[in-house]
């Protein structure tokens, strides 16, 4: 049986917990309507991104609306460590790909850094606005996809100056980095708290920018004997955090 699809409606919160009619309108709507073609009587589940999941049951849907009947509404609770991943921006398709698979495998965060060799750069003005909303458009789905009752934050872009910022305020920073010494799998991690977790260019992460986040309480760690592409390194490091804590122990439910 394969699982059901999910639909977003951010006004799900607002209902009993007990359920109730729903109706499913804007571009989820259509997109349930017009490109999935739900019919009356199928099951579907629907969440508002921030932790409320419910399965329903589906009416009459017009052009762009679905009604559905929405059964007992959950809460997921969120994870006791929140990882947000710093992700250099990286050329093409791949930046796109970078976040799809950070998304589908648990992080809870995207900052993009404007890292000194970064190829793709974000300016201010209208093409760095489209290029942040592509990545948000990017992490929805892909967290659909996946049947994540939440949905990352995609913050603002960030400089090193930035990021070094953000460093400070986590509990745990980990930069991935080739020379580094260190191993995921060797470091304590926090039984609570925010991890942020680094990735830079495929250029590699210029070494005064390193200094700069090292000297902010940064640490760095490789995963192993292999050099990953910039575009799927936090996948992988978010996989090893998810075996190494209890984020993919199953989700805690409350009603």
């Amino acid at each position: 049986m394969s699982t059901l699809p999910l639909f977003l409606a951010e006004d799900l919160g607002e209902l009993p917990a007990s359920g109730g009619p729903l109706e499913l309108a804007g571009p989820e709507g259509r997109h349930a309507a017009t490109v999935k073609r739900i019919r009356p009587g199928e099951r579907v589940l629907v969440s508002d991104g921030r932790g409320a999941v419910a399965e329903a049951v589906a009416g009459e849907s017009g052009r762009d609306s679905l009604m559905l009947d929405v059964g007992p509404v959950r809460r997921s609770e969120a994870p006791a460590v929140r990882v947000a991943v710093a992700q250099a921006l990286v050329k093409g398709d791949r930046g796109e790909l970078a976040v799809e698979t950070a998304t589908e495998a648990g992080a809870d965060e995207l900052i993009p850094w404007r890292a000194a060799r970064s190829v793709a750069r974000w300016e201010s003005g209208p093409r760095g606005d489209k290029a942040l909303a592509r990545w948000r458009t990017t992490v929805r789905e892909a967290a659909k996809q996946a049947r994540r009752p939440w949905i990352p934050d995609v913050a603002e872009p960030v400089d090193t100056a930035g990021l070094a910022r953000r460093v400070r305020g986590a509990d745990l920073a980990l930069v991935l980095h080739e020379s580094a010494t260190e191993g995921l799998r060797d470091v304590a991690l926090p039984g609570a708290g925010t991890v942020l977790l680094v990735v830079g260019p495929e250029g590699g992460i210029d070494d005064r920018e390193l200094d700069a986040l090292t000297a902010a309480g940064a640490r760095t760690v490789r995963m192993g004997p292999e050099v990953l592409r910039a575009s799927t390194a936090a996948c992988v490091a978010l996989g090893a955090l998810g075996a190494r804590t209890a984020r993919w122990a199953p989700a805690i439910e409350t009603r």
